[in-house]
């Protein structure tokens, strides 16, 4: 059984360049598990904007936690949490200490009206109990661990990993968006958001989020054509989260009409392909999949993302996220 810390401390930084460099360091060598917090980092630390919070909570002089309170283009992120510890170490007994602390921190920080704001908690499973649990005792605010808002595996795929290319056939064209696909993308933003309740969208918003997403870059599209027919999206993929070394997919949606046609599995390969292989050179891409969703998890499987396959190995660093969320009649919802 590991020893328990016996010295634990936190610093609370309204700035990504007061961020210690140990800090920094931990994120820069987990990034896969650091992508939750880690590109929020590196963006401020190249154009400073809005007003983020980031806690780091020290045991016995060594990083485990940084809890980050940012935004997102479309509105708040939840409280994120990245730890440096191996899943098989979270304890409750471990880490509630320094997750009393983190909670303790946030409460006295300058993020406006911390109880409104905490309006879900995104971590390592055990991470997000115990977290969610000090701060309803905290704050009096409730949360529902046993109907949580998302709950997840994160996985990887890498130049070794990823599956061979295929034959596209050529009535498909996978490519980057262009601002003529905003319509169709945002209606697949919109229907994406409707079974992803509380984080629905109206199209307006629907509209917005597919604007930005082809503004910045961060979204591809699968155009397929049935004979005789106009040209139509039958899939898109995008990745909002992106580091130096560790891109996100973040989103994966595809057109009802074209279900079961393997648009989804080619398109991901595609983007991964692209982010790997590609201008950007990434090392990796994540994911994180719903425990429930077979269909995708099988999709992710095919295309090389590693952890997946049922009755396969267990691979560190695949392991289980939860979105816990707390009283939406107190708090004010955000959107990621």
């Amino acid at each position: 059984m590991p020893s328990l810390p016996s010295n634990i401390s936190t610093t609370t930084h309204r700035s990504a360049v007061d961020l210690p460099a140990d800090a920094l360091d931990a994120m820069r060598s987990h990034p896969r598990n650091a992508n939750i917090v880690l590109p929020q980092v590196e963006k401020a630390l190249a154009e400073p904007s809005g007003s983020p919070v980031w806690i780091v909570c020290k045991a016995d002089d060594k990083v485990e936690f940084v809890l980050a309170v940012t935004d997102g283009f479309m509105g708040a992120y939840p409280i994120f949490i990245f730890t440096t510890l191996p899943f098989e170490k979270l304890t409750d007994e471990y880490i509630r200490p320094s997750l009393e602390n983190l909670a303790v921190a946030l409460a006295a920080s300058a993020v406006p009206a911390p109880v409104r704001r905490v309006y879900s908690v995104f971590a390592p499973e055990p991470v997000a109990l115990v977290f969610a649990e000090e701060w309803t005792r905290l704050s009096d605010i409730s949360h529902d661990a046993k109907n949580p808002y998302y709950a997840a595996k994160i996985s990887y795929c890498t130049a070794d990993t990823l599956a061979e290319r295929q034959d596209i056939p050529a009535n498909y064209n996978l490519r980057a968006a262009v601002s003529e696909d905003v319509p169709a993308i945002a209606e697949l933003c919109y229907l994406f958001a409707k079974d992803s309740a509380p984080f629905v969208l109206n199209r307006e918003r629907a509209l917005e989020e597919a604007t930005k997403l082809i503004e910045n870059s961060q979204v591809w599209v699968h155009e397929a054509q049935k004979l005789g027919e106009a040209k139509e999206i039958a899939s898109i993929v995008a990745f909002t989260r992106n580091s130096k070394k560790v891109a996100a997919i973040t989103k994966v949606v595809t057109n009802p009409q074209w279900g079961g046609r393997g648009c989804a599995k080619r398109l991901v390969r595609e983007v991964c392909d692209h982010l790997i292989n590609g201008p950007q050179k990434k090392e990796s891409v994540v994911l994180y999949v719903a425990h429930e969703n077979t269909v995708a998890i099988k999709v992710y499987d095919r295309v090389g993302f590693v952890g997946l396959s049922e009755g396969g190995p267990k691979v560190e660093g695949v392991d289980r996220w939860l979105e816990v969320g707390f009283d939406s009649a107190q708090v004010e919802l955000g959107h990621w």
